[in-house]
């Protein structure tokens, strides 16, 4: 019952009374009194829910992943698309990372994980890894043109569209979706071998993935334990003319771009930022790649 209706019921009970009939006033007074009690108490209590638990139309809608027409292999994570400020976000970068300019990305996928020996070894027939044998450790000793050709095999016989990811892709995963990061997954040197492998903590050599802190998107190991190559030529230049939307780099050059370091660096070397430069049949024991592929 409304507080409405119960004051007009008690009204008629006022009306109905003899003027006379004190005992029964005193009842209708005291009735007002715990109906207008009660009722305050109940508005508050529904204000300070809502107050609390926002309704669920009022929240912004969330894209769903897009779905791509290829068989998605698993470990691949959804990357929201968007713009930021890509190159040297605090201003203690090299040259090759300025000028600080817009980017914007597509949707895209991107692996979770380094590419593996396990999984290399499956397309591959062979592991070219310098250190340790081990399946779930990211393959190495690598080069641009090995990994590009484990990715021909691969689509060829998964029916993917898989390639590497470009810089401005890296970069903008790399960075929790284009926050601004010096490292993935945190601003704070004093946590990077918490999110990383690296110089002070890997005793010169990779180690399986997956076993630091994820970055906010939940991708593992793109500062440190493998270098990674992306699939844009390396230009020094090339952030004074790059396009904003979707950047694919230089239009040629004898050098290919690695980004994220390797266990081999101090945390300077593994800056979200940092650029690398290699000629693509150049191999290391820190050369290794992720997988990218589009969203639809």
């Amino acid at each position: 019952m409304t507080l409405l209706g119960a004051l007009i019921i008690l009204a008629f009970r006022t009306a109905d009374m003899d003027a006379g009939g004190q005992k029964g006033m005193r009842r209708i007074f005291y009735d007002y009194i715990v109906l207008f009690s009660i009722s305050c108490f109940l508005i508050t209590a529904q204000a300070v829910t809502r107050a609390e638990s926002p309704e669920q139309d009022q929240k912004p809608p969330q894209k769903e992943a897009s779905h791509p027409d290829f068989p998605l292999m698993e470990g691949m994570v959804f990357i929201k698309g968007g713009c930021f400020e890509m190159g040297d976000i605090f201003g203690d970068g090299d040259p090759d990372e300025k000028p600080l300019h817009p980017a914007c990305v597509s949707d895209f996928y991107m692996g979770r994980y380094e590419v593996t020996q396990g999984e290399w070894s499956k397309i591959m027939g062979d592991n070219p890894s310098f250190h340790i044998k081990c399946n779930d450790c990211p393959v190495e000793n690598v080069s641009y043109n090995a990994a590009q050709e484990f990715i021909r095999r691969l689509n060829r016989q998964s029916g993917g569209k898989y390639r590497l990811p470009t810089e401005a892709e890296w970069e903008y995963a790399a960075r929790s979706g284009g926050k601004k990061e010096k490292w993935a997954g945190t601003n704070n040197e004093n946590e990077v071998d918490e999110y990383a492998w690296s110089r002070g903590n890997s005793d010169g050599k990779t180690h399986p993935v997956g076993q630091k802190k994820a970055n906010g998107l939940g991708i593992y190991d793109m500062c440190g334990n493998d270098q990674e190559w992306v699939g844009d030529y390396y230009e020094a230049e090339y952030y004074r003319t790059s396009p904003k939307d979707n950047p694919k780099g230089a239009t040629g050059s004898q050098y290919r771009a690695a980004r994220g370091g390797s266990m081999l660096n101090k945390a300077w070397g593994m800056r979200t930022p940092i650029r690398y430069r290699f000629t693509p049949d150049d191999l290391g024991r820190e050369f290794g790649f992720r997988l990218a592929a589009p969203s639809k």
